[in-house]
């Protein structure tokens, strides 16, 4: 690294620049250089789903990106790769061509196999006489307590806000990244507005095929901040509901729909084309293989979850708040039994000192109705609470040495003991939640609403909550897990700073919060 040129800068808008001053050493295929014209990079880099020897790296041509194919006329298109020790590219470690066209919306899967473990690596692509930005990418080391450092989002309106808090994001600079849930939203443009008002729009109709939800990836890949994020650590993503539709379960969508299995078909496939995922993800019609799990050494388990494809349909008409005899049923489920078994087996199996469980919807009890009368969400574990039960006394039986439970959807930070009866509040602690609010929805919010001050005072097991946007991060280490609550105060207008609204720590085999 020269000395004028910081990893920061790299990763934060040096990285076009970087990369063009070493173009010479990244092959372009002839045939295609002559008539091309126009950035093609519009959409970033990113990388994705780590192991020990390996990762996914990912882009998306488009020259347009509110265009249709993002304004690319071209057939198939080359388009090589390199992955490098160095962000200058003076020593490669791997380097190929990969080939894309409309029939995958010109988006590039890469899966690089046979890197050193526990690394961290630079990489780039070239394609029509133009170079990619650069991203930073990382390995899972194979064995041993390193360190880890974690941020985790959910939740981004491309019309509620500025994606403020992903550049943010970026400069923490974790090891990994993970996305819980709703990377777009589906509502035609200017549908959901935000108390706050909506500073920009999608411009386009509701999506309900491929083309339609290509376009709305588009317009958050093109976002500089998004990018950032992506460039700055590989990102483990799974999907909620808005990628496809608001609050759908199974086969069923909110809202009668005759041609809805083949709305989820389109959906799923955009979602595979345009996040860092292997092709183990790619879909197969309507039904994709989300959930799976990644290791960091001896420090993590990541258990990822799909809380969508396999659910009974919400309890209660799906009504909020709501209480009904249906919300503990055992037979009901939201995981579905082959999901539930895999997540069993594997906290069986696991040897980390953190299992962390990331999923979608709110995991631990939340009353949202002061006094007497009681009112659940539905659409998250409340509204399945007998399953809930039947996990958390599956982590007890393993023997699970620290569970961690990261959940999105909800719009709001809340920091939360998980109890071993949800609905006793005076068993055990034997977990951790950690809620992320959103990155935009819901607008620039509020530190500590009324609804909020409620859910606090009527769930005692919930240590903390707030209204504003943001992520949060944890730092996983041998004999502790420190997480820090990271908000912003608006996001109506570009440029917040960011802060830290509350931060607290677990210690190991000490199920229970403490401030920080």
């Amino acid at each position: 690294m020269s000395p004028t040129t910081t990893r920061r800068a790299v990763l934060l808008g040096g990285a076009a620049a970087l990369a063009a001053a070493a173009t010479s050493s990244l092959t372009v295929p002839r045939a295609l250089a002559a008539p091309a014209s126009g950035e093609v990079f519009t959409l970033g880099v990113a990388s994705g789903d780590p192991t020990p020897d390996g990762v996914v790296l990912w882009t998306r041509l488009a020259r347009d990106p509110r265009e249709p194919d993002g304004g690319m006329i071209e057939g198939a298109v080359d388009v090589d790769w390199q992955i490098a020790d160095d962000e200058r590219f003076t020593r490669v470690r791997a380097a190929g061509r990969a080939r894309t066209g409309p029939q995958d919306g010109y988006a590039v899967h890469v899966e690089p196999r046979g890197l050193p473990a526990g690394g961290t690596f630079f990489y780039r692509f070239g394609a029509l006489g133009r170079i990619s930005p650069v991203g930073v990418t990382r390995t899972a080391p194979a064995r041993g307590l390193a360190p880890l450092t974690i941020a985790f989002a959910s939740c981004a309106m491309y019309e509620h806000g500025y994606f403020t808090a992903y550049r943010h994001l970026a400069e923490e600079q974790p090891d990994v990244v993970l996305f819980l849930g709703d990377y777009i939203y589906e509502e035609a443009a200017g549908t959901y507005r935000a108390p706050s008002g909506n500073p920009r729009s999608y411009e386009t109709p509701e999506p309900r095929d491929l083309a339609g939800y290509r376009t709305r990836y588009a317009y958050h890949h093109a976002d500089a901040d998004l990018q950032a994020a992506h460039a700055a650590a590989p990102w483990i993503s799974v999907f909620d509901d808005h990628e496809v539709s608001n609050n759908w379960a199974g086969d069923v969508p909110e809202t009668p729909d005759p041609g809805f299995v083949a709305r989820r078909a389109a959906a799923f496939r955009a979602w595979y084309e345009n996040m860092p995922v292997r092709a183990a993800q790619r879909p197969r019609g309507s039904s994709i293989q989300c959930y799976r799990r990644l290791s960091w050494g001896d420090t993590a388990t990541f258990h990822m979850l799909d809380t969508r494809q396999y659910r009974d349909d919400q309890a209660c008409g799906d009504t909020y708040p709501s209480d009904c005899a249906a919300l503990t049923d055992p037979r009901r489920t939201l995981t579905g039994g082959a999901q539930e078994r895999w997540l069993v087996d594997g906290f069986h199996r696991s040897r980390a000192r953190w299992d962390v469980l990331g999923q979608q919807v709110f995991f631990s009890a939340l009353d949202l109705v002061p006094g007497p009368p009681r009112g659940f969400n539905p659409d998250a574990w409340d509204g399945y609470a007998a399953e809930r039960d039947r996990i958390v006394a599956a982590w007890q039986q393993a023997r699970v040495r620290n569970a961690v439970v990261l959940s999105g959807d909800i719009h709001t930070q809340y920091v939360a003991d998980v109890k071993a009866r949800s609905g006793d509040p005076s068993s055990p602690v034997v977990g951790t939640e950690l809620v992320s609010s959103s990155i935009t929805s819901g607008g620039d919010g509020a530190d500590t609403p009324a609804e909020v001050t409620e859910a606090l005072a009527e769930n005692p097991h919930i240590r903390f909550g707030s209204d504003r946007r943001g992520y949060l991060t944890a730092r996983f280490e041998a004999d502790v897990m420190r997480t820090a609550v990271r908000v912003v105060d608006r996001v109506s207008t570009p440029g917040a700073p960011v802060r830290t609204a509350a931060a607290f720590t677990v210690a190991d085999r000490s199920p229970g919060l403490r401030p920080a």
